[in-house]
């Protein structure tokens, strides 16, 4: 039997169900047949009647029905709406967290190749979870946030130390526990993966790292990673400055890592747009997502960019288990 990939359609309210239907019309019937979307069977065609798509649908029960069919096959989750894409808060947090559990849960099969969700708006996420990174990882029992954030492409992967949290949190949650872990992660999973041994940047926390001025976190804490990750056979170059890494140097580099979000990810999405995806390593199977949000602002105006979760299609239909 064909390995199976779940997608998740993500936040109602937003450009979600354009990018499914462009991405759709650019798979082959090979892909089409392996994948199983988590939604709303009522809400995605109302919203593909309104958006004026010609596409069709088909509702099953789970993913052991023997349907051969390149249709979209939908597994659907409870959702009570009245415009399709102005659902109530709390029916889209109930929606996003069952839908979530769910593809979790189908991840976990030695059937399915891996899992990939389209965005969310993080206020859907209740209680202590920050994003689908940190929830999924709370749901394979990821200990003290060594999950790894990863924004990949083939010319360049950046990752965040930390991920989803305040500019003021950051110092205090940086340690070198952390950092030499989350590093160790991401050389395995290029090995795994590629068969390749990542050349590494690492980039320092302060303005010019602090020039390197004793009691920094350079000093203290990043500077001593990167020397035991040397002893332990990485090819790994640091502290790096972060005002000018990406100008041209960036291109010595398989992987940069960062302190924080925003230190890696506004230049990389400056550098190469939609053409990357978002992967959370560490987890008990292989996870996605497209590398962007969910662009209230485009919703019915037919613009949204369908890239990259085309990209993560593509990624997990060859390299999932």
């Amino acid at each position: 039997m064909k390995k199976k990939i779940i997608l998740i359609s993500g936040d109602p309210n937003s450009i979600n169900s354009e990018i499914i239907f462009k991405s759709w019309k650019r798979l082959n019937s090979s892909i089409r047949k392996q994948i199983y979307l988590i939604s709303n069977y009522e809400l995605l065609r109302s919203q593909f009647k309104k958006l004026k798509y010609p596409m069709k649908l088909v509702k099953i029960k789970n993913i052991d029905e023997e349907i051969n069919s390149s249709l979209l096959k939908i597994l659907d989750i409870n959702l009570k709406f009245k415009n399709p894409f102005k659902v109530n808060l709390k029916s889209s947090s109930e929606f996003i967290t069952k839908s979530l559990s769910y593809g979790h849960q189908l991840a976990l099969r030695n059937d399915v190749k891996g899992l990939i969700n389209c965005p969310i708006d993080k206020k859907l996420l209740k209680n202590k979870f920050i994003g689908v990174t940190e929830y999924l990882a709370s749901k394979c029992k990821i200990k003290k946030n060594s999950e790894v954030m990863l924004i990949f492409n083939n010319k360049l992967s950046v990752s965040p130390i930390t991920t989803h949290i305040n500019i003021k949190q950051i110092s205090r949650k940086l340690s070198k526990k952390i950092i030499v872990d989350k590093i160790l992660i991401i050389d395995e999973w290029f090995k795994k993966i590629f068969s390749k041994k990542p050349k590494f940047g690492i980039l320092g926390l302060n303005p010019h790292n602090a020039e390197l001025f004793r009691g920094s976190e350079e000093k203290e804490i990043i500077i001593p990673s990167i020397i035991k990750l040397k002893s332990l056979g990485l090819n790994i170059k640091g502290p790096l400055v972060g005002d000018t890494l990406f100008i041209k140097d960036f291109k010595n580099y398989d992987v940069i890592v960062g302190m924080y979000h925003d230190q890696v990810l506004i230049p990389f999405k400056t550098l190469f747009k939609f053409d990357a995806i978002n992967t959370t390593l560490g987890l008990r199977y292989l996870r996605t997502s497209p590398d962007h949000g969910t662009a209230t602002n485009l919703i019915g105006k037919k613009k949204a960019n369908a890239n990259s979760l085309i990209n993560c299609i593509y990624f997990v239909n060859k390299f999932g288990k």
